[in-house]
């Protein structure tokens, strides 16, 4: 295996929200890391020091080449691109420009330059709206929004690519993505972010006047979207043990679920704000959103029998109080 301290990755959309938490664990395994990012929605402040920023979007073949072959580039993590489901539906070309097109030339750059390993951010939104209380990477992918729909063919162009070039990769397929490093050096600072664990600590600290909670008839127990939450930083070191895996075994790819395998109404994630801040957050009921379906629970058993990792922060108040930290830190800047 590859000496890490020999290993390059690049790390696109590494100034943004997961991909900035991506950066961090790679740098304190021991990886060096080039980001590449055009800061439309990151934030170059959030890159950590030991990495370099390189700042061009994914598409701009030229440049991202260059990076690469600068750099000696041996594994690329690709975060970049746009992540909100109701917006999708608004504006689908949006997502096929920014997740696929993009995601296409970013590939292309990848083979040209002969990079022999992937990891793709994908989502759960590929499921669509499961039959099932939980879904497995064999569950059937029908995407009801852009957004999921988008991912799925980056996913297909890997799977695609891999078995006509040297590459392999994993395409790691998220659940809800909440918290912040617990060291405090990065967390979700987008302005008017739509996660709902972020947008309910912004208002237990008198940032937004009440919760929006989109659909209370959806058929669950409580009539609330279920979710199943995952903390940034497990996530992240779920990339850097895909990148470990991908090293060891170069002639096979995955695709796993990046999830904790149990679910939380949206009520419950609300009631554990108003326990950890100890401020009754205002609930505002309303209508369902485009494209949201009722639950979605991960069946986490592939990406914790295939990759080393072991979650090490599977606890909602503690999800919450990383996310409150942060939100108080971001307070403390402005």
């Amino acid at each position: 295996m590859a000496d890490k301290r020999d290993m390059t990755v690049m790390v696109t959309g590494g100034a943004g929200y997961i991909g900035s938490h991506a950066v961090l664990a790679l740098l304190d395994a021991g990886y060096d890391v080039v980001v590449v990012d055009n800061l439309v929605t990151g934030f170059s402040w959030a890159v950590d020091e030991r990495a370099t920023l390189i700042e061009c979007a994914i598409e701009d073949e030229g440049r991202v080449r260059a990076a690469i072959r600068g750099h000696h580039v041996q594994a690329i993590m690709h975060f970049a691109g746009s992540v909100v489901v109701p917006e999708s539906v608004t504006d689908p070309l949006k997502y096929y420009r920014n997740n696929t097109a993009a995601s296409r030339s970013l590939i292309e750059s990848a083979v040209t330059e002969g990079v022999p390993h992937f990891i793709f951010s994908s989502t759960a939104a590929t499921y669509g709206t499961p039959d099932t209380e939980t879904v497995s990477e064999t569950s059937p992918t029908v995407p009801i929004n852009p957004y999921g729909m988008s991912k799925l063919m980056t996913e297909a162009m890997l799977r695609d690519v891999a078995a006509a070039h040297p590459m392999n990769y994993a395409a790691l397929r998220y659940f809800n993505v909440a918290g912040a490093d617990p060291q405090g050096r990065s967390g979700q600072s987008t302005a008017g972010a739509t996660h709902l664990i972020k947008v309910a600590v912004e208002a237990a600290t008198g940032k937004r006047d009440s919760v929006a909670i989109f659909g209370t008839d959806f058929d669950t127990p409580d009539g609330t979207g279920v979710r199943d939450y995952i903390h940034v930083s497990d996530l992240a070191a779920a990339h850097v043990a895909a990148l470990a895996l991908l090293i060891a075994e170069p002639g096979r790819s995955h695709t796993l679920n990046a999830g904790y395998g149990r679910g939380f109404s949206v009520n419950e994630v609300l009631d554990a704000v108003d326990r950890v801040t100890n401020v009754q957050v205002v609930r505002n009921p309303q209508g369902r959103r485009a494209g949201d379906p009722a639950a979605l629970i991960s069946d986490n058993s592939a990406i914790l029998k295939t990759l080393d990792w072991t979650p090490a922060r599977d606890d909602l108040d503690l999800i919450v109080a990383d996310a409150l930290a942060w939100e108080r830190k971001l307070s403390e800047r402005a």
